[in-house]
């Protein structure tokens, strides 16, 4: 496989909720391999100087109609999270803990799905143990994972290269070193796929 797509996201995000639920598809049909790039869209903002859409009432009402028409497109559930904007520092360090393992993509879904389409407060310890739970991880095994100084570097440091390469949001993806921004421009995402 040569064809790659990095996906730059945090689970915090409801349009890289979005993105997730279609890009192992476009990478199926082009034969492309998803390159995984968490980051913490927090730190991203603060080191660009950028907010998110919801800082503007009137873009965050918006942006909720809109998630809302393209969840309907791609036909995926989506139902947005009262308990936004969420910290996931520790659902991020996840992401890194159980990045390359069998677990990788249980505990994905089971997070962005707590998040985006149960609405769950994923920032008790309780909640996303039962989330966790049901996905086949042991709560004890993901704090264990999350309190690693290597997992915290890891994150810090794919946050530091997004920041690097040009990131200001999420999601971002890059094909062939192009940068596309945005749940929207997957259209783009899969042209640059094709080429």
């Amino acid at each position: 496989m040569s064809k790659q797509v990095e996906f730059f996201f945090d689970v915090g995000s409801p349009a890289s909720y979005l993105a997730w639920t279609q890009l192992a598809s476009i990478a199926q049909r082009h034969n492309a391999e998803i390159v995984w790039r968490p980051m913490l869209l927090g730190a991203v903002f603060q080191a660009v100087g950028n907010t998110s859409p919801a800082a503007v009432p009137a873009k965050g009402a918006y942006m909720l109609k809109d998630l809302k028409r393209f969840s309907a497109i791609y036909d995926v559930p989506f139902r947005f999270n009262p308990f936004f904007p969420v910290n996931t520092m520790q659902l991020m360090r996840g992401v890194i803990a159980y990045l390359g393992t069998p677990k990788f993509e249980s505990y994905l879904s089971a997070v962005f799905n707590g998040l985006w389409a149960e609405k769950l407060n994923m920032e008790s310890p309780e909640v996303v143990a039962e989330v966790l739970s049901k996905a086949g991880i042991e709560a004890t095994d993901f704090m264990t994972r999350i309190s690693e100084p290597e997992v915290k570097a890891r994150l810090k440091s794919s946050t530091e290269e997004a920041v690097a390469r040009g990131v200001f949001g999420a999601p971002s993806f890059f094909v062939n070193g192009e940068m596309f921004f945005g749940q929207d421009r997957l259209s783009f995402v899969e042209d640059a796929l094709r080429d």
